[in-house]
């Protein structure tokens, strides 16, 4: 696969978040890669690293988890 063709690729996974809004409800946000190509890090606050580039997608509330779009 070509960067440009990866750079413009529709999503392959959603980071599924805690919502400010309350308990049991989830915020989604897309992300370009597959769900394996990211790193979940509990802790105070969660982080999700993009293992290619080591770039931090999200650091905040948790949990968090990587699904499949």
């Amino acid at each position: 696969m070509s960067a440009n063709r990866d750079l413009f690729a529709s999503s392959a996974s959603i980071l599924r978040k805690p919502s400010w809004l309350g308990p049991g409800v989830h915020e989604e946000r897309d992300l370009p890669f597959e769900p394996g190509d990211y790193k979940v890090t509990p802790g105070e606050r969660w982080t999700v690293t993009e293992l290619k580039t080591g770039e931090t997608v999200y650091s905040g509330t948790g949990p968090v988890e990587i699904l499949s779009a």
